[in-house]
């Protein structure tokens, strides 16, 4: 029985689920959520955000990088339709987050008043969980319901509040229900389980492609490596679940990945899926024996044909197998590929120890590596950035990537680690962006001063979009569009009470790094880069080919001659 108010209530039930913190802008029809929230000021920190998109994302990576449930606010109308870009990658990545929006009073709705949308129509592709409360009475159950269902399909939850609701009293008896949600803990089958062993014991070329589902088996992931001899790749948002520099490790796939591991992945006689739906299935291996390891049955075969489906969690399914198995004492194939990454380094380090300007972006990854600590947070955007990280920083198990891997939106990085100083607050967050991506949030570069989040934004300004330039290129296009005006980040920073560095030559980058880390605030690396396309780590024929279509066709429409860098892909093919 409850005799508060049911704004109270929801700020109690929030506090009771662990909530410390929401990521919003007040407004109308949220006031008086608002209002209880001042009250409880001590327990539940408002961050107050300049854009709801921004608080969204930031909403989004918290719970991505802690597992934690993020919580967003927004009033109706605008404020709520503002939120669905953050909204949707929580969705595509898997990040339980609640959303909290306001509505016009409950006598007003369907009457096409100030600011009323269809709330339930609007968040219906992006939710789990999608209900609007009618009723003091029913807040407290659905609270529960929404945040339970956002943990257990890792989703996002919305309820939308009309604006009187939390002003009234709860006086009426009430549905109890628990404020509590337990993670399942799924041992495979000892069938499946035998049958994956069988499998792999047989396997002479194994190869395992790792995804988030593995990142609490990171010790797990090294040792079945070692066992069953076989090399590493990872996808997008698994960066860091085994350490760039291990030997068996050969980076990621497709158009971000290394030569290594598109070549190993061509010649395996077993994948090993572990932990991830593998979107890009035409990287993948033809006619290669599969197991895929999910504690998710409904991805088991959903991208690729695979011959084994195991349903459980990795580290528990990695465990058994380490225990079972003999470790392999044929090694060919993983020494093979050992060598073959070796080679593929020094060709990144080649790169990377350039002391030239115009700086080029791999020279800014090598700068960013020398002064990150080990438990650092990348916060990466979207664009040529995110090729730049994943193929040139060399992560630790410590530290931690976060990226909008499926939805794939710029403008992530710097919410990404407003987020990131926030669950962590002594540890080193580094957000980069391209000149193209961070523009996007730029303003919220006022929320990392006022609440003083000491945080380095490393700019690549190339004035371009640069991935969409590259794309068009490749496709044999003349690039339209894709020039930006030139900005100076740096004097940005300061204007917002920040730190900022323009950073136009090679011997200013690493001093510049090195003061923005001695800084304890908000500071902006703004580094002018040499235009670089990022050539995928195994180039195509018809890529190669486009490539020349485009440089013809500039040779005739804008009467030069301007050869991409495609001599040094070629050694790619």
């Amino acid at each position: 029985m409850f005799d508060d108010r049911a704004g109270k209530v929801l700020v109690d039930l929030l506090e009771k689920w662990g909530v410390n913190h929401i990521y919003g802008m007040p407004g109308d029809s949220i006031n008086n959520i608002m209002e209880e929230l001042r009250k409880a000021a001590d327990n539940i920190n408002f961050v107050q955000v300049r854009h709801e998109e921004a608080g969204a994302l930031a909403a989004s990576s918290y719970a991505k990088l802690t597992g934690q449930l993020g919580v967003c606010l927004s009033i109706a109308g605008p404020g709520a339709i503002h939120l669905l870009n953050g909204l949707y990658d929580a969705k595509e990545d898997g990040a339980p987050v609640l959303v909290l929006a306001g509505q016009v009073p409950t006598d007003q709705i369907g009457t096409d008043s100030f600011q009323e949308v269809n709330m339930e129509r609007l968040f219906d592709d992006v939710a789990v969980y999608n209900k609007e409360v009618a009723s003091e009475e029913q807040l407290p159950s659905m609270v529960n319901q929404a945040i339970r269902t956002a943990y257990a399909e890792k989703g996002v939850a919305v309820l939308t509040l009309p604006d009187d609701i939390p002003t009234e009293k709860i006086k009426n008896k009430v549905q109890k229900n628990a404020v509590m949600y337990e993670t399942p803990s799924l041992m495979p089958e000892t069938g499946a389980l035998e049958e994956a062993a069988d499998a792999i014991k047989n396997a002479k070329k194994p190869i395992i492609l790792a995804g988030t589902g593995a990142k609490k088996a990171k010790e797990e992931l090294a040792a079945f490596s070692d066992t069953i001899a076989a090399p590493v790749v990872i996808s997008l948002p698994a960066k860091g679940v085994m350490a760039d520099e291990h030997p068996n490790f050969l980076g990621n796939l497709g158009m971000i990945g290394t030569k290594p591991a598109y070549e190993a992945m061509d010649e395996a006689d077993l994948l090993v899926l572990l932990g991830t739906s593998y979107p890009y299935s035409e990287f993948l291996p033809e006619d290669t024996t599969c197991i895929q390891i999910d504690r998710e049955p409904l991805q088991i075969g959903k991208r690729y044909p695979v011959d084994i489906g195991v349903a459980g969690d990795a580290k528990k399914t990695l465990t058994w197998l380490n225990e079972q198995l003999p470790r392999a004492e044929k090694r060919d194939f993983l020494e093979k590929y050992q060598e073959k990454m070796s080679s593929w380094w020094e060709e990144m380090r080649a790169d990377e120890e350039q002391t030239s300007t115009p700086i080029k972006p791999q020279q800014i990854i090598h700068a960013v590596q020398d002064i990150a600590a080990d438990d650092a947070i990348l916060s990466v955007d979207v664009g040529n950035v995110t090729v730049w990280a994943t193929r040139h920083f060399r992560m630790k198990t410590t530290q931690d990537f976060l990226i909008s891997s499926w939805l794939g939106t710029m403008g992530y990085s710097l919410p990404g680690a407003i987020a990131s100083k926030i669950a962590y607050p002594n540890r080193q967050v580094i957000s980069l962006a391209g000149d193209g991506g961070f523009s996007m949030n730029m303003q919220d570069f006022l929320t990392a001063v006022k609440y003083n989040l000491p945080m380095i934004v490393v700019i690549f300004n190339n004035e371009q979009i640069g991935m969409i330039k590259y794309e068009q290129e490749s496709a044999g296009h003349l690039d339209y569009n894709t020039d930006l005006e030139n900005f100076n980040f740096a004097q940005f920073a300061e204007v917002c009470g920040g730190k900022g560095y323009r950073v136009e030559k090679f011997e200013d980058l690493k001093p510049s790094l090195e003061a923005a880390v001695s800084f304890n605030q908000p500071t902006i690396v703004d580094v002018c880069i040499e235009e670089e396309p990022p050539i995928p780590g195994k180039l195509s024929y018809d890529q190669i080919t486009n490539y020349s279509k485009q440089t013809i066709k500039k040779l005739f429409e804008k009467g030069k001659l301007e050869l991409p860098p495609v001599r040094k892909g070629l050694k790619r093919m």
